[in-house]
């Protein structure tokens, strides 16, 4: 078997704002086709990890490179370098104004260049791929928050990254919409693309991912399979955050 493609990789990576010191010396490595869940109280830097992987939070000190190429973020095109690291975030962000095959067609056309009828007949593939071909023509205004959120997951697919980045994608959402979320997630891990997922959803991340990453107060404390870290933690930290969760 070949060996899988280093996606993203952190050396030393430091955030601080201010005073606050909100990552620390964070080294981490995704491979290609990996799921990597970040768990950890709120507070312990999983989303400025998050923000910093795809350059909404510009590091303090250390290193990002991206499928080998580090990225300097005084030197590079960010909005290029985003492309290829979709996000979808807490809350969906969608354009009110347009309906949800607009919102999704929107990237492709105008940062891309893709002609119109490619993106829409893209477009309506990916709305099928998480369930909402029947939404093409609504707006979001009309959509629960599960369907706002698989259409913020097909916008951000629609801009074919090579990495996607979730963060928290289903706290702001009702428990029984949180599951239709999930199952997309758990469809886009099962064709293999590379994903790193910040969630309080401990069944997802057992079920899912192939690293659980534990972080506390701006550190990586303990990474594992997901059957070694959930029910075999070697850190006294995890062992208390597990106990207090689980």
């Amino acid at each position: 078997m070949s060996e899988k493609r280093e996606m993203i990789k952190t050396e030393m990576l430091n955030k601080s704002f201010g005073d606050l010191h909100v990552l620390k010396d964070i080294d981490m490595k995704v491979l290609e086709n990996d799921v990597v869940v970040l768990i950890g109280a709120s507070g312990s830097g999983k989303s400025t990890l998050l923000r910093c992987l795809n350059f909404l939070e510009i590091k303090s000190s250390g290193k990002v490179i991206l499928e080998d190429e580090e990225i300097d973020p005084k030197k590079e095109d960010l909005n290029k370098v985003r492309q290829r690291v979709g996000m979808v975030f807490q809350h969906f962000n969608l354009f009110p104004h347009k309906t949800v095959l607009g919102n999704v067609v929107e990237a492709p056309m105008m940062v891309k260049g893709v002609k119109k009828a490619q993106a829409i007949k893209e477009g309506k593939e990916l709305l099928a791929k998480v369930g909402l071909a029947d939404k093409a023509n609504v707006y979001p205004s009309k959509l629960s928050g599960g369907q706002k959120q698989r259409v913020a997951i097909a916008r951000a697919l629609a801009m074919k990254p090579d990495i996607m980045l979730f963060d928290e994608p289903t706290s702001a959402l009702d428990p029984e919409l949180v599951g239709e979320v999930l199952s997309t997630m758990k469809e886009l891990a099962k064709e293999g693309m590379t994903m790193v997922v910040v969630t309080h959803e401990m069944g997802f991340a057992r079920e899912v991912a192939d690293w659980v990453v534990y972080m506390h107060d701006g550190r990586i404390v303990e990474r594992g399979h997901p059957q070694d870290l959930f029910d075999n933690p070697q850190e006294k930290r995890t062992q208390d955050f597990l106990g207090s969760i689980l």
